[in-house]
């Protein structure tokens, strides 16, 4: 349990707070309609279908608030490098931003099902209230209508018995936009899922953008003021007498006649402040895509792994950062996030690109025909973005592991360790660095395998061999491979990189390594980051918690991801 708290109790503690903020939200709106006196009428009219639709609208205003802040990049970039957070754990929080994003969406998708099977509801029970189905009361009170002349006001939004639970939703302003903000979410929902993203990028790109519309309609659901109560009056009414002597409403002292009204909209309280945050983060990225880019140099790597060298005024980053891309020549719209893998003390910054998509793949066909020495396509940068690899050198010891392309954050973090080590940096604390990279084909260690020669001279040099460990795994292998590697065995250099570290067949045993690691370090912080699947990153984390001690004078694993 200890060392679950250790990686996971501030995570936990964060949720329980939301979560308990949501249960609070839900309980008090529930019991103010459900209880509330001013609500009486209303009731009489909708049933429990009154409290089961206002409790999650006002869930849904906490949720819709928080949902764009965790988007918010610049601001999250800003809390990182800022006093109140500077600390480990909780910019460990920051790095979970999507994650948190998600949640909040679930939590959004299952208030909006219950609000809007409530509100349906809700125009069924009108609707039957005003034919006279549900009793006298319900009856005199749909009756009542907007006459300054009998100083009366409506309750049932209802005026005709032609009007249909149909018509009612599509003739209404809380109605229309109810339905296009429900059109909205189902589209964005559906096209976030895993599969979706990953093989159509561009669709949940665009339809992403429907939460333009989704805010727009949410601002304006609740102009209509559809949920009326009763007002006050002077006298005031006693609804609990009244109630049963609708006949005597404005005749007698104790039973003026009833006064409606909707209540003022409030969503838009909640949702302004957001909103304009995240204006300003996308004004800042027009202000970013009119700066100027230039091209320092262009290599296409094996496997269609393009490498992009840019050069921006002004441009400052750290290790492990990204960037958003953006080709216009593709599409003015979008963005997609890239790791730099240049190193903070360069006067350039680089991105390798593989080809996974239609926007990729575009991009290297357009660099492909370039003719030789040609500048590339016009590129427009949104960033630098911090991320969970900016923590590296926080720690005494830390464990690097990257899966195919997903080394691109450690180019960067072992680029920046050369130039340190070059320019005797006296500030750098890590005093060890444990590198993991996995790849399914042989070829694509060629991408980075120069970068570990360099480092492995330089480590020799200076006698700190045990500074750098790196191991790097051949995922996708055959026997053919292992045949090969056998008859070059006794090579002093590996077959595969060129390095004097043997390439490994298969995957790593995870135990193995993080038990060598505990070993070495016995009184250590170890930070472990990874850039690679959600698989290996469930892996890693349970890692961390089985080897990390309670015992602070102990080793200790802190698990990073990183997140897009």
């Amino acid at each position: 349990m200890g060392n679950w708290i250790i990686n996971h109790g501030l995570s936990a503690f964060i949720l329980v707070v939301w979560m308990g903020i949501n249960i609070f939200l839900f309980v008090y709106f529930y019991l103010f309609y459900d209880q509330g006196p001013q609500f009486e009428y209303t009731r009489e009219l909708l049933g429990a279908a009154l409290p089961w639709a206002r409790a999650p609208a006002a869930v849904l205003n906490f949720n819709c608030m928080l949902i764009l802040l965790p988007v918010c990049r610049n601001l999250l970039s800003l809390l990182r490098g800022s006093v109140i957070c500077c600390g480990r754990t909780m910019r460990k929080q920051l790095d979970k931003n999507l994650t948190f994003h998600k949640l909040v969406a679930y939590m959004i998708a299952l208030m909006t099902a219950v609000h809007t099977v409530a509100h349906l509801l809700n125009a069924e029970w009108y609707t039957n209230s005003f034919q006279g189905l549900y009793g006298p009361l319900a009856s005199n009170l749909s009756m009542l209508g907007d006459s300054p002349e009998l100083n009366t006001t409506f309750l049932n939004p209802v005026r005709s018995n032609s009007t249909t639970p149909t018509i009612l939703v599509f003739t209404t302003i809380a109605g229309l936009t109810g339905v296009v903000i429900t059109l909205a979410l189902i589209l964005m929902i559906t096209s976030s899922m895993e599969v979706i993203r990953r093989s159509y990028y561009e669709v949940f790109w665009y339809t992403h953008h429907l939460f333009i519309i989704f805010f727009a309609g949410l601002v304006f659901h609740g102009a209509g003021r559809i949920v009326r109560g009763l007002q006050e009056t002077d006298p005031p009414h006693n609804t609990s007498f009244c109630e049963d002597h609708p006949e005597k409403w404005g005749n007698i002292t104790e039973c003026p006649i009833p006064q409606f009204a909707g209540g003022f909209p409030q969503t838009w309280k909640w949702v302004i402040g957001p909103m304009i945050i995240y204006l300003c983060e996308r004004l800042l990225r027009f202000i970013r895509y009119l700066q100027p880019i230039s091209y320092r140099k262009i290599v296409i790597r094996p496997s269609k792994v393009l490498e992009l060298q840019l050069v921006k005024p002004g441009f400052k980053m750290e290790v492990g950062q990204y960037v958003f891309l953006n080709c216009p020549a593709i599409s003015q719209l979008e963005w997609h996030p890239f790791t730099m893998t240049s190193a903070p003390e360069e006067d350039y910054f680089s991105v390798h690109i593989r080809s996974v998509g239609d926007w990729t793949e575009k991009l290297i066909k357009m660099v492909e025909k370039l003719p030789e020495g040609g500048q590339g396509p016009k590129m427009a940068v949104d960033g630098p973005f911090g991320t969970a690899s900016e923590d590296v050198f926080d720690y005494e010891v830390s464990m690097l592991v990257g899966a195919g392309i997903g080394v691109t954050p450690f180019a960067s973090i072992l680029k920046s360790i050369w130039y340190k080590f070059k320019d005797s940096d006296p500030k750098l604390r890590t005093k060890r660095i444990y590198f993991y990279w996995l790849c399914r084909e042989t070829y694509a260690f060629e991408w980075f395998a120069d970068l570990l020669q360099i480092l492995e001279k330089e480590m020799e040099e200076r006698g700190m061999r045990e500074f750098l460990t790196y191991k790097l795994y051949l995922t996708g292998w055959d026997q053919s491979h292992v045949n090969h590697a056998m008859v070059h065995f006794d090579k002093d250099t590996d077959i595969i990189t060129g390095l004097k570290q043997k390439t490994h067949y298969g995957r790593p045993n995870w135990d193995k390594e993080f038990e060598q690691v505990r070993q070495e370090n016995p009184s250590s912080v170890v930070g472990t980051f990874l850039c690679g699947p959600q698989a290996l990153a469930d892996d890693l984390e349970k890692k961390c918690v089985k080897y990390s001690d309670v015992d602070p004078r102990k080793t200790k694993f802190y698990f990073n991801k990183e997140n897009f």
